[in-house]
């Protein structure tokens, strides 16, 4: 692990946005046949979203369908149409911590639950002059990974 207390176990969600969620739910579930899980919706976050998935257990892959619940209101979930990636993160905290250490850029918010009920927090997708790392463009949702997940990946290493 080259000194990380960390490892990256693979991808927890996939989050794409747009105008109208009943457009993503017509290509994603009804087209390509995902599960439609759950729904999520945040004042703060500025999201209504539907939650669907595919695959099983410790390998469920979530994609959430995001449209903005102000479209003039910040954060616009829906630019650019895909907003982020989830990856399952075995030690949170110990991520949060070293990759602070070594210059990663945090967005606002700290780690707390996030929509499917497990701590997460967010790469900002630019770096500035205070923390020279940052998601080149890409917003990155660190996941923390149930023991479930961890076994199950940790077993298929």
């Amino acid at each position: 692990m080259s000194g990380r207390p960390f490892r990256v176990l693979g991808i927890q969600q996939i989050a794409v946005g747009g105008p109208d969620k009943t457009r993503l739910r017509t290509l994603w579930v009804d087209t390509l046949g995902l599960d439609l899980a759950g729904t999520y919706r945040s004042e703060s976050e500025n999201v209504d979203e539907d939650i669907a998935v595919t695959g099983s257990g410790p390998f469920r892959v979530e994609f959430d369908l995001m449209q903005p619940l102000d479209p003039d209101r910040k954060p616009q979930v829906d630019k650019p149409p895909l907003n982020h990636i989830g990856l399952w993160i075995d030690d949170l905290p110990a991520a949060v911590t070293w990759l602070k250490a070594r210059g990663m850029r945090f967005a606002p918010g700290g780690i707390r639950k996030g929509a499917s009920g497990y701590d997460i927090c967010f790469i900002h997708p630019k770096a500035n002059e205070e923390s020279p790392i940052g998601g080149e463009g890409v917003l990155i949702e660190l996941v923390q990974a149930p023991p479930e997940v961890t076994d199950a990946f940790l077993r298929l290493a």
